[in-house]
């Protein structure tokens, strides 16, 4: 008997289910953007390492083009089209309309989503490859130019749009209105 090569799975995409079967080594870019209609996150290199296809899964960033689908089951994965609360732009959305952190816009939903986890995780107090001081004690390093450089760098932007970007991210940062980054909008506080 042959192994299955296909899974039935129920991914949870911003606050919705959707149940699908896919063969297992689908990737959730492609469930997303082939499967489920949701184009925001583009297919850029394909290899990881360009972060056009960057979602949050749990919270985290994942750059889906080397996730598999089934390894996203049971996880709550938001993609740039849940980002915003219904008409109101969440503050990163709304940061990089005003300091044009876009040129072409390819780049931009995997820049908002990655920008979403680096305001997490610089508020959970992770240290990045640019923080001084790394001990707990010191709590999180100031988001500075060079913070939000470093820990964006895996996004890549070919129209060059870096500096408005650090700009939108700074500015995000800095909004006391906006929700928690990388909270899915669908789903209550806790």
């Amino acid at each position: 008997m042959a192994p299955a090569t296909a899974s039935a799975i129920t991914l949870k995409i911003n606050g919705e289910h959707h149940t699908l079967t896919v063969d297992n080594r689908t990737t959730l870019l492609d469930a997303l953007r082939e499967r489920l209609g949701l184009t925001g996150s583009k297919k850029g290199c394909d290899q990881g390492q360009c972060g056009a296809c960057t979602v949050l899964v749990d919270g985290r960033r994942t750059v889906a083009c080397l996730q598999l689908a089934v390894a996203a089951e049971g996880r709550a994965v938001t993609t740039i089209e849940g980002v915003a609360d219904g008409d109101r732009l969440h503050p990163v959305q709304q940061a990089f309309l005003d300091l044009d952190g876009y040129q072409c816009g390819y780049c931009t939903p995997g820049q908002i989503c990655s920008a979403l986890g680096v305001l997490d995780e610089h508020a959970a107090g992770w240290p990045s490859a640019a923080s001084g001081d790394i001990r707990p004690e010191a709590g999180p390093p100031p988001l500075t130019p060079e913070e939000i450089r470093e820990r964006m760098s895996g996004n890549l932007c070919r129209c060059g749009a870096y500096v408005s970007i650090v700009q939108a991210v700074s500015q995000a940062a800095a909004d006391p209105a906006g929700p928690a980054a990388g909270a899915d909008p669908k789903e209550p506080a806790a």
